[in-house]
């Protein structure tokens, strides 16, 4: 009879794993407690709002080059969810398989071209258009200004697609406003992060990329741990958490950014002393790969 493994993990990637700073992973040991863990036979989940393009680039690809083709063909199990669960792939000791998609969340593509005009002509000196999304429309800060000059024209960019989505009539919310459609439904939402602005079904969350990447790990027939964990720098990364909770697993949440302010759960948040972002990330996944011997 298989074991079930000691530990899962649900990892949103910015932040806690790839630096908001720079988008990508900066600390080298991320990476190999990542494949350590795996190789341990850890079931692993990416459960992210970006793109699959982003996530093979920034984040597979370096794990593959430190190892974890040999971690996965060992018996290692890994999964990711992008786009908050509107694509997913699985990745095997080869590399990654094919992205699904589901199509019914998408955006339509006048309303994506539309916000690409507008950002090539009134936001070009702060943000750019994510073309890598398969169903969000996207726009993310541009890396060389800071944050501070970002904040206030990513507010007027949000004035302004919340704007466009009530005058095509698709029905939005952008925090307390709603615009509902013809029918009287609210289908998409505006969603602000540190470094972007996401426009997306409301049924996309980090609980619908939870559920799902549970669910590939059942198929796969090998026993599912009971305690897990989740790691997220954002509010809505308690959602991972949440489904867990909710399932009957025994979970902690990892907050990486606290000052945004620790919510109340019914079970144990834990936030790394003073370390935040990708130090914490760091610090979470060296205290399990000590705590498990690896």
């Amino acid at each position: 009879m298989t074991l079930a493994p000691p530990l899962g993990l649900l990892l949103d990637i910015d932040g806690p794993i790839a630096s908001p700073v720079t988008r990508s992973i900066v600390i080298p040991e991320i990476v190999t407690d990542l494949v350590k863990l795996t190789a341990a036979g850890v079931p692993i989940a990416f459960i992210t709002g970006r793109s699959d393009a982003f996530v093979l680039e920034q984040v597979i690809a370096p794990l593959m080059a430190a190892g974890l083709g040999d971690a996965l063909a060992g018996g290692g199990r890994m999964f990711v969810v992008c786009e908050k669960g509107a694509t997913w792939f699985t990745v095997g000791a080869e590399g990654a398989g094919n992205v699904q998609i589901d199509a019914t969340v998408a955006l339509p593509e006048e309303f994506a071209a539309g916000i690409r005009k507008l950002v090539a002509e009134k936001f070009s000196d702060s943000m750019f258009f994510d073309e890598t999304k398969r169903a969000m429309v996207s726009v993310e800060q541009l890396p060389s200004i800071e944050a501070s000059v970002y904040q206030p024209l990513q507010l007027e960019y949000n004035e302004v697609a919340f704007a466009e989505l009530v005058e095509r009539g698709l029905g939005a919310r952008y925090g307390d406003r709603e615009a509902p459609n013809a029918a009287g439904d609210v289908p998409f939402r505006i969603d602000p992060t540190i470094i972007s602005t996401d426009i997306e079904s409301v049924t996309l969350d980090k609980d619908r990329g939870a559920e799902r990447a549970l669910s590939h790990f059942a198929e796969e027939g090998e026993p599912l741990p009971a305690v897990w964990r989740s790691v997220g720098d954002s509010r809505s990364d308690y959602r991972m958490a949440d489904y867990l909770h909710q399932a009957g697993y025994d979970v902690a949440h990892v907050d990486v950014r606290p000052s945004d302010g620790v919510l109340q759960r019914p079970y144990p948040v834990i936030v790394e002393g003073e370390l935040i972002h990708d130090e914490a990330g760091a610090a979470f996944l060296q205290y399990w790969v000590q705590k498990l011997g690896l």
